[in-house]
């Protein structure tokens, strides 16, 4: 019984505040407000504080809203504003990697003579004696600096020859 009296006070006390409150924003931008806003927000007023807690709910449900922390009215003691200031850090993405290191890790012997062929074509100015001693050495980087498509490209032509070859 007390919970519903100090509800209905509460709600009474916050309709109060809210069409003080409106009174006052529709004054001042009275002619900003579009028409469809403006009877959205007087449905609005009228609702109780339980409504209104149900209609919050029900957007954040609808919209896929987050709840995000609210920052509290008195200064933050230093152990919490640790966490907070390390909070945005965290968040951050590492920027995308567009260039990429190729290299052999190893390869199948039954396929070394191709993939010795394929090494002279990629290095430029090889010759076969130079592609088969870079072969004979792996693992190996076998191109720095090459950009994410040719780097794939890469990749997939000499793991069909048989060599197993990542991307740093």
């Amino acid at each position: 019984m007390i919970c519903r009296l100090s509800l209905r006070v509460a709600s009474s006390a916050l309709r109060i505040q809210t069409r003080r409150f409106a009174v006052s924003a529709a004054v001042r931008n009275e002619a900003a407000v579009a028409p469809k806003i403006a009877e959205i927000v007087d449905k609005i007023e009228t609702l109780t504080l339980i409504e209104t807690a149900s209609l919050i709910q029900q957007l954040k449900t609808r919209l896929n809203i987050q709840d995000i922390a609210m920052p509290v009215a008195a200064a933050p003691s230093a152990a919490a504003a640790a966490p907070a200031a390390a909070a945005p850090v965290a968040e951050e993405k590492a920027p995308e990697q567009t260039e990429f290191k190729v290299k052999i890790e190893k390869f199948d012997a039954a396929a070394k003579a191709k993939i010795i062929r394929e090494v002279k074509n990629i290095l430029p100015g090889a010759t076969l004696v130079d592609a088969k001693k870079f072969v004979e050495s792996v693992p190996k980087v076998l191109k720095e600096n090459v950009p994410k498509e040719e780097a794939d490209k890469l990749k997939k032509l000499l793991e069909e020859l048989g060599a197993t070859v990542i991307l740093e």
